[in-house]
């Protein structure tokens, strides 16, 4: 059973997310840009890891903080959530901007990674970027706060399923919670000028890649780089867009679930 509270840590309320008793290491999973640790759930209901998320700064119901935080900030931020649960290790799981944050988190604390997987994301700054229109859909947080001007953009956006489907896009909008202005900023500073492209051949821990082949935000070249870059990664590819971890949970979880185990 998912539990939910409030951690004050690193000087911050946050509201965490957890089920730490299953049997395994547990998996620490970063969020995308803006998204609430409740589009999370169908995921961490799936997996039979032990499991913790939180919401960031300003994002769901964790308050706005008021100095933006850089993504080593950040990586400190998650640790102290770690520590307040009195876990010793996890692996770690990045989803679209939140696969910054784990890679940085692999990087700052090799003692207390155990294994890494990314989800439609990429190296950072540097990266093989999406099409303008979709850049300058993303750089804002409108798709959170009007929920028509997010079905007219769900496919553009997000591709795979949500091209196809309207129904799709009304389910994901009935999960969705607006963060802050400020907390979408905040992240956005915290990626700003951020790359693991030349450093990401020093994460030791085994990796998994997936990716989506209909990415728009994240084009699936951006996966095979990852996984060049990684001494010690896989990569796994799904026939859908952005949002595979929920448009394919069934298959995504047994494939996190079998790297877990392995």
């Amino acid at each position: 059973m998912i539990a939910e509270s409030f951690r004050q840590v690193g000087g911050q309320r946050l509201r965490v997310l957890h089920d730490l008793e299953r049997a395994g290491t547990p998996l620490l999973i970063f969020n995308g840009i803006g998204a609430s640790a409740d589009l999370l759930r169908p995921l961490l209901q799936s997996l039979r890891a032990p499991v913790i998320t939180f919401d960031l700064p300003g994002v769901g119901a964790s308050p706005a903080s008021v100095v933006p935080r850089r993504m080593r900030q950040i990586a400190a931020l998650a640790r102290a959530v770690v520590d307040e649960l009195d876990v010793a290790r996890v692996s770690v799981m990045g989803i679209s901007w939140g696969g910054g944050a784990a890679q940085q988190f692999a990087r700052q604390y090799p003692a207390r990674t155990e294994r890494l997987i990314l989800a439609a994301t990429a190296t950072g700054q540097i990266m093989l970027p999406p099409r303008p229109g979709v850049i300058l859909r993303m750089a804002t947080p409108l798709r959170y706060l009007s929920a028509g001007y997010f079905k007219r953009i769900a496919g553009e956006i997000y591709g795979g399923d949500f091209r196809r489907s309207d129904r799709r896009a009304e389910q994901h909008v009935r999960l969705m919670s607006a963060p802050s202005i400020w907390g979408y900023l905040s992240q956005l500073y915290a990626l700003t000028g951020w790359t693991s492209l030349f450093w990401l051949h020093e994460v030791r821990a085994p990796a998994l890649v997936l990716a989506g082949d209909d990415d728009p935000i994240v084009p699936v070249a951006n996966a095979r780089l990852l996984v060049n870059r990684l001494p010690n990664a896989r990569l796994n590819v799904y026939d859908c867009g952005h949002l595979f971890v929920l448009t394919r949970l069934a298959q995504v979880s047994a494939d996190i679930d079998e790297f877990l185990a392995a």
